[in-house]
């Protein structure tokens, strides 16, 4: 059934779409599935050229064994609220992560911004992170260090004094607009290039047509972004849809992908969400 787990015939039919090459999208079709779910289960058993449905059948189950072996004593992942189901939550949180990684943050920075974003809260203190992620505090502060020098989060004191963690809503408008001057610096770059190489040859014509475009794509994004800013203020309504978590999933692929690749793309120009 959509969002629970991926069976050993489910792995087969992967790699039979794979050898047929087909793409995630139409795999994730056949097997009423999203998209980031069969995405993920590749990218993690090595890639749509080396993946094989027995080895990756048995990699999850060992992943699966060594969670329940390397919990930490004492410390359990926190109870659900709203009725959720905590392996639904888990599988979620998974999926998330892979999506944010793919767009260039590593996996303990990835694994810290998505518990934030899934927190009701919103924030979560060094504790909270280092139960919930059942990882070191030293893991949590220098992931933690490398997402506030980012601008991704930010920190702040709770009434106990305690220092919080915190991701805030327009971290992701602050990604949009940086992937814009990314795309700004990448068009006035090629159009450097017209002018070395000699205005009216191919290569010249090529990089005049690279900067068109990525110019336009950059002012669609900075627009776009400030007219829907908004949005990340309001309070949702209901979904109409609940249950199997497919809606959901396919949701968090859209914002991963989008709102952190242009905050990843600051990161590398030096300038950062908090930047602007």
């Amino acid at each position: 059934m959509p969002g629970g787990r991926l069976t050993q015939q489910h792995r087969q039919q992967i790699a039979l779409g794979l050898a047929d090459g087909l793409a995630y999208a139409e795999i994730a079709r056949r097997l009423d599935r999203p998209t980031s779910t069969i995405t993920r289960e590749v990218m993690r058993n090595g890639g749509p050229t080396a993946y094989r449905a027995d080895l990756a059948h048995r990699a999850t189950e060992r992943r699966a064994h060594q969670r329940r072996q390397t919990a930490p004593r004492g410390q359990q992942a926190p109870p659900q609220g709203h009725g959720r189901d905590a392996e639904a939550v888990r599988e979620y949180e998974e999926a998330f992560t892979t999506l944010v990684m793919q767009s260039g943050l590593p996996k303990m920075m990835s694994r810290v911004l998505t518990a934030l974003t899934i927190a009701d809260e919103g924030s979560l203190t060094a504790s909270e992170l280092a139960q919930r992620l059942q990882v070191s505090p030293a893991s949590v502060s220098k992931a933690s260090a490398f997402l506030e020098s980012q601008g991704l989060i930010r920190r702040e004191r709770d009434e106990r004094r305690r220092e919080r963690y915190v991701v805030d809503a327009d971290v992701w408008y602050q990604s949009m607009i940086a992937s814009a001057r990314s795309h700004a610096r990448l068009a006035e770059t090629a159009r450097q290039g017209v002018s070395v190489l000699g205005s009216g040859t191919p290569a010249a014509g090529r990089l005049e047509n690279i900067a068109r475009f990525v110019d336009f794509v950059g002012e669609s994004i900075a627009r776009a972004a400030e007219q829907a800013r908004e949005i990340l203020y309001s309070t949702p309504e209901a979904p109409t849809r609940v249950g199997s978590g497919r809606v959901v999933e396919d949701e968090a692929e859209g914002v991963a992908v989008a709102g952190v690749d242009g905050g990843h793309a600051v990161a590398d120009g030096g300038g950062g969400p908090a930047s602007s």
